[in-house]
């Protein structure tokens, strides 16, 4: 997707977000909250700087999650969207900083993160250009600095139905786990592993405390390719 087309959805993106995963019986906040806490455990809170980069922040809805798991960290949202960054901007102008992406540079200094995360935006971008952003997200982490990247899982059937059907993700290709844990070692890291998760949907929820110990199986609707610089 192009700028312009991501400024479009922009105002209708929690909107359409809802309709779309209505078949897991559950709400964005849901899945932005899993994303989160997972990236908190995965890390362990071994954060060499106190600063998390959100790459592709789109409308902010990883902000109130991340904060609630690094409550002493500086936020910064980047993204292509100029239009989603003033939505995040007004709905969460003390908890974080945005800034305009120009989708190749990312305009921070070196090793000045801790942690970089990515909340399904892989697959909205030109597979062409993924080592090549997977490189700047390396240079702005500071040593032993984490990555997160989290994306749909192409081999969970309900995953791919929600795909297929969303309106924003209509140009979406969708990756394997397997395929971009290639991408990021390609891109420098060497530390590299993936972890599944969101296997159970809500009228299953009473079963969610086993997902703890399923992380290895690849059938879950989500995945998060994790490096550490």
């Amino acid at each position: 997707m192009e700028q312009s087309e991501f400024d479009a959805f922009a105002e209708e993106y929690e909107r359409l977000h809802s309709q779309n995963i209505r078949l897991s019986g559950e709400a964005p906040e849901y899945f932005a909250q899993q994303k989160a806490r997972m990236a908190a455990a995965l890390v362990a809170g071994a954060l060499p700087r106190q600063r998390i980069l959100d790459f592709g922040t789109g409308v902010g809805n990883s902000i109130e999650p991340l904060k609630a798991q690094f409550p002493s960290a500086h936020i910064e949202g980047i993204d292509v969207s100029q239009r989603s960054l003033e939505i995040a901007t007004a709905r969460f102008p003390s908890l974080a900083t945005f800034r305009h992406f120009d989708g190749a540079t990312i305009p921070f200094e070196n090793a000045s993160f801790g942690l970089a995360f990515a909340a399904c935006v892989f697959h909205h971008i030109d597979s062409r250009e993924h080592v090549a952003l997977i490189r700047e997200l390396r240079r702005i982490l500071a040593p032993g600095g984490w990555l997160t990247i989290f994306e749909h899982n192409p081999f969970n059937p309900l995953t791919r139905h929600a795909v297929s059907t969303c309106e924003f993700d209509r140009n979406a290709r969708l990756l394997t786990a397997g395929n971009l844990k290639a991408v990021v070692r390609q891109a420098g890291f060497s530390d590299v592993w993936a972890k599944y998760s969101v296997f159970f949907p809500a009228a299953l929820r009473a079963l969610r405390p086993l997902e703890a110990r399923m992380g290895w199986l690849p059938l879950g609707a989500q995945y998060c390719v994790v490096a550490r610089a």
